[in-house]
């Protein structure tokens, strides 16, 4: 029998929507996390914030949907003082399932010691704050990228860090010494600093690299080394936000500009010849993109809080195919679920992380019953909790889940939804 505390807790308890009528909060309400909304939710800190990282695919086998799960990421920090950054390797272990059935699972002390998540870290003295790390893996190599505020691109060797993370108990993030490794190649050719990174994924170790110059580079292994193109490709009037290589075509790759377009680009071609298409995407900068795996479909987000979905087939229509207005913010960070083709996940600066899926049709019948309450169909979940999100990304194997990266550090979720 509920006591009369609980029956009133129970008629105070209301759900909150951001952007809407059910969204409207007082000094009086408590937001609490709707536990049995997640099938796993675990946060964690790494000392400095990170503006960028990547996930490392791992032996530990595909669609792993078992708990306790593992997650291997690195990442790159943005620090009080240039010489106090790092690259990060992290590995997140022992990740168990938080939430069963809408309550917390009972445990004692000892069961909560032991069924703990781990976080294991191994750092490398990287000169600069690292405004983009990409991950690559080459054939026995795990390279990664990293777009310095100083203006370099520096290319890194991380397979000893790994190999150490998962045999070595002392936890780096306490240690003070840190790697010093030197990087296996440095480019300094572009004019300023930048953000625009992506490894090709259909030719090992080509990389594209844009900066806040306009200007877009590539670059291709040789051997053990690489060379960057002298000629650069030129099209954008502004700065080169965000690069995607097409994942079956290798010599296809699409850019976003703060001058509000979406361009395609063939590297057969003449490099002053070499934009095919380009398109006004946004009322205003487009900060990020990301290339269907599946189908033919490219999604962008912009300063104007939009996302829209483009299809490849028509782009001579220069129209979206969809267009979801939510965000109230500029759109930080889009990707597309690695296989569900029709589910992407975006987050803003409202420090929102959205999941949505573009083949949802509108239920004439619930929004009826909920006239109050405006948003989009598509719209799947709203994840909150976070203090201005940077980036996110979905691991590929572990199916749903998605790890954040924001001002307060990471979270690494699975929500009922996907």
């Amino acid at each position: 029998m509920l006591s009369d505390n609980d029956e009133q807790d129970l008629r105070e308890t209301k759900v909150y929507i951001p952007n809407t009528n059910a969204g409207e909060i007082t000094d009086n309400n408590d937001l609490i996390m709707e536990e049995s909304s997640y099938h796993m939710y675990h946060a964690a800190q790494t000392g400095f914030p990170c503006l960028s990282f990547s996930v490392i695919p791992d032996i530990l086998g595909e669609n792993r949907i078992e708990f306790p799960m593992t997650a291997y990421l690195v990442a790159g920090t943005q620090a009080d003082q240039p010489n106090r950054n790092s690259i990060i390797v992290i590995k997140m272990s022992n990740l168990q399932k938080t939430f069963k059935d809408g309550n917390s699972f009972d445990s004692d002390e000892e069961d909560i010691v032991v069924n703990s998540p781990k976080l294991d870290v191994k750092p490398i003295r990287h000169t600069g704050a690292i405004n983009r790390i990409r991950h690559a893996l080459i054939p026995n190599k795990h390279i990664i990228s990293t777009w310095s505020d100083t203006g370099c691109i520096h290319l890194w060797d991380i397979s000893k860090e790994l190999f150490m993370i998962d045999r070595n108990d002392v936890n780096d993030f306490e240690n003070p010494r840190q790697n010093r490794q030197s990087p296996l190649f440095t480019f300094s050719g572009h004019k300023a600093e930048g953000f625009a990174m992506d490894w090709s994924k259909t030719v090992n170790g080509r990389l594209l690299t844009g900066d806040q110059k306009k200007d877009i580079y590539l670059w291709n292994p040789i051997s053990e080394d690489w060379i960057v193109e002298q000629t650069s490709f030129k099209g954008h009037t502004e700065s080169v936000e965000d690069l995607q290589w097409s994942p079956n075509e290798d010599s296809v790759f699409a850019s976003c500009s703060v001058d509000r377009t979406i361009k395609f680009w063939d590297i057969r071609v003449a490099r002053h010849k070499a934009c095919m298409i380009s398109v006004i995407a946004h009322e205003d900068d487009v900060n990020v993109i990301s290339w269907n795996s599946n189908d033919p479909f490219l999604l962008s987000g912009g300063d104007d809080g939009i996302l829209k979905v483009w299809d490849l087939r028509r782009l001579q229509s220069k129209s979206p195919v969809a267009t979801f207005k939510y965000h109230r913010s500029p759109i930080t960070s889009v990707e597309w679920h690695p296989i569900d083709s029709s589910v992407f996940a975006a987050a803003g600066a409202d420090d929102q992380l959205t999941i949505w899926d573009v083949a949802l049709e509108k239920d004439i019948e619930a929004q009826e019953e909920h006239e109050d309450i405006d948003i989009p169909a598509q719209l799947l979940f709203i994840h909150q909790g976070q203090k201005n999100i940077k980036e996110l990304h979905w691991h590929s194997q572990l199916p749903g889940v998605i790890i954040s990266t924001a001002q307060d550090g990471f979270n690494i979720f699975k929500t009922i939804s996907v």
